[in-house]
This record gives C-alpha cells, sequence and structure tokens, in this order.
C-alpha cells in the first residue's frame, strides 16, 4: 500500500477530532471539523446522527488508525514499531508513543520547523536535516538522548529557512526532552520522551488491545 496522498482533511472529520494534519489551517476558521461536523462522503450528514459507542473492536481500530495518521506511518512499520514496544520494559502503550514520538520527522516538527509532520518529513527527505553533524534524509530515524539535529548550513540559505525565526513566535514551544537553539539552526534531544510528553487525543491502551486480540 502507498502512502495516503488524498486531502487530508477528511481523515480528520472520518476520526471527529483534529489530527493537526495541515499545520496552521487547523487552528484558523478554514479548518474543516469545524466547518463541516460529519463526516466525509455521500452519506456523511446522515452518518453523523448513527454514530454511536461502536464495538470494541472498532473503538480499538479507530484509535490504531489516529494515531498512524498523525504520525504518518504505514500498517507494517506501525506493527514493526509495536512488536519494538512490546520488546522494551515498562508500558507498552508509553514505549510506543515514545518509539513515534522519537522520529526524525516528528523531532523536526517539534522543534518549530515545520507547519505539520508531512511537512517535517518532506523537509527531512530533501536532505536539509543533519545528526550529529552528519546528513540524514530517514524520516523514520529514531533521535537518541543527545543527539544534534540541525538545518544544513547549505540550506540555511533558502528563503523558507531565512524567513523561520519570524515563523517560530506563531508556533508552539518545543517540549521539555527538547532544546532549541534558533541562533544556531539547532535542536538537541536532551532525554527520551514520556508518556506526559505526548499531548496528542490517544488512547494508546485502546491500540494495545487492537493488536493483542
Amino acid at each position: 500500500m502507498a502512502r495516503y496522498t488524498g486531502p487530508v482533511c477528511k481523515l480528520c472529520r472520518r476520526d471527529g477530532e483534529k489530527l493537526f494534519l495541515k499545520g496552521a489551517r487547523c487552528l484558523s476558521a478554514k479548518c474543516s471539523v469545524e466547518r463541516r461536523t460529519y463526516p466525509p462522503g455521500q452519506h456523511g450528514k446522515d452518518a453523523q446522527f448513527r454514530r454511536g459507542r461502536g464495538s470494541d473492536y472498532s473503538l480499538q481500530l479507530r484509535e490504531k488508525q489516529k494515531a498512524r495518521r498523525i504520525y504518518g506511518v504505514l500498517e507494517r512499520q506501525f506493527r514493526r514499531y509495536f512488536s519494538e514496544a512490546l520488546r522494551r520494559p515498562g508500558l507498552t502503550g508509553s514505549n510506543l508513543l515514545t518509539i513515534l514520538e522519537s522520529r526524525l520527522d516528528n523531532v523536526v516538527y517539534r522543534l518549530g520547523w515545520a507547519d505539520s509532520r508531512a511537512h517535517a518529513r518532506q523537509i527531512v527527505q530533501h536532505g536539509h536535516i543533519t545528526i550529529n553533524g552528519r546528513r540524514t534524509n530517514i524520516p523514520s530515524y529514531l533521535v537518541r538522548p543527545n543527539d544534534v539535529v540541525a538545518i544544513r548550513d547549505e540550506s540555511r540559505s533558502r528563503q523558507y529557512f531565512k524567513e523561520l525565526r519570524a515563523y517560530m513566535e506563531d508556533r508552539p514551544q518545543a517540549p521539555e526532552w527538547l532544546s532549541v537553539n534558533m541562533g544556531a539552526m539547532a535542536g538537541t534531544v536532551l532525554r527520551v520522551p514520556e508518556r506526559r510528553d505526548v499531548d496528542l487525543p490517544l488512547n494508546e491502551q485502546l491500540i494495545v488491545e487492537y493488536y493483542s486480540r
């Protein structure tokens, strides 16, 4: 299965809440979830009145799909992350969120260098990011404590990165497990992200239950 390239606002409407897939648009009056509070599709307006609690399986499936959509991960990769979380000591759900938060594209987004995780993934794939001085174009790279993530020297002359400092004021501050130095256009991973650092509408226990059927 290829990566989803359709309108991402439909994904938010399908889940009935903002997944913040569209950057600044999600915070504006143009947000599709606020303008159309019903699911997408021909019968979406009728479906909004039939929405109930749903079965346990449907709730688990929707939560898993929501996490995949937020982080932009395909099913096979997501299942691999879950297997890794299962092997690590501690709570499997918290371990899974730690792995997802440690992805390089998510770190670039959390540092405020991109409007969305999809935008951050594009920045990484185009080779604008270095880790500990080495150019890296793998969005799924998992960062570790003391890693230094920076914008490549050759990329800083581009117009987007020149204007980035002005945009930073309107973006959320970096989480506690990251430190950002806009003067050096670099960020440092201070520690492993924890569950309390994930400010997303996710119930990881439902994801664990889905894969534990």
